[in-house]
């Protein structure tokens, strides 16, 4: 999320959703934006080699804006105590089945996985803790892939074995996307005998705190607050002896 709001190339809007509660409001005041980069002081030149979001390096800096910034959505949950509640699996089962779906990060003690998929009651992860080389662009500006395939095949395992602790992830490229997700997730409410994930709402719920400092655009006067809000420093304690 910070990488996405200080970044000077890519247009990715992404958003965090906390408390169980997706603010619509709150998304699309973050992807509608006038700004062309999340956090870009200026527009990118035409003439740079790097290429935004797919888009070639000879289109206008017009043609690269949109009305809707593509937007990343990541979900923190917790589906239970000390394991995960049944009457969640379901409704696990038909997010992996959207096509706005980019997984779901969780595991088990001691093991932290990202889960793609489902077959039956087995979930279907890759093991995100590989090291591989970075990628450098070559003169042809082609980018070499080798280090962004998977050493190892996918795995399997219980869905009973997830610990309930996870973050669901969503991709909506377009408006569109995002709308048709939020109808998708209305519509997972009347699954019979699965239990709602999270909740979806119009505004922001009045007991709330204040909007997600990450909806600001890093200005001079506003820079310095983020950077506070991710610092990730542990706090200064001092141990007093009885």
């Amino acid at each position: 999320r910070k990488l996405a709001t200080f970044d000077t190339w890519s247009s990715l809007a992404v958003h965090i959703a906390m408390d169980n509660t997706v603010v619509m409001e709150e998304i699309r005041r973050l992807c509608q934006s006038n700004f062309p980069c999340a956090g870009a002081a200026a527009c990118p030149a035409v003439e740079s080699d790097v290429l935004y979001n797919g888009y070639p390096e000879d289109a206008g800096v017009r043609d690269r804006l949109s009305l809707w910034k593509p937007l990343v959505l990541l979900i923190p949950l917790r589906l239970g105590l000390t394991e995960i509640n049944e009457a969640y699996i379901e409704t696990l089962k038909h997010c992996f089945m959207m096509p706005q779906s980019l997984g779901v990060i969780g595991g088990k003690p001691n093991s932290a996985h990202y889960f793609i998929g489902y077959v039956g009651e087995e979930l279907i992860y890759l093991d995100p803790h590989t090291t591989q080389p970075a990628v450098e662009p070559n003169d042809s500006g082609c980018l070499p892939d080798e280090s962004f395939h998977c050493q190892h095949p996918p795995c399997r395992m219980s869905i009973a074995e997830l610990d309930p602790s996870i973050a669901v992830g969503f991709f909506c490229n377009t408006e569109e996307d995002f709308n048709d997700w939020c109808q998708q997730i209305k519509k997972l409410s009347l699954v019979r005998g699965a239990l709602p994930m999270f909740e979806l709402v119009e505004r922001q719920p009045s007991h709330f705190s204040n909007p997600d400092v990450l909806n600001l655009t890093p200005d001079s006067s506003d820079a310095d607050r983020l950077e506070r809000f991710f610092d990730s420093e542990d706090e200064d304690f001092e141990i007093l002896s009885l």
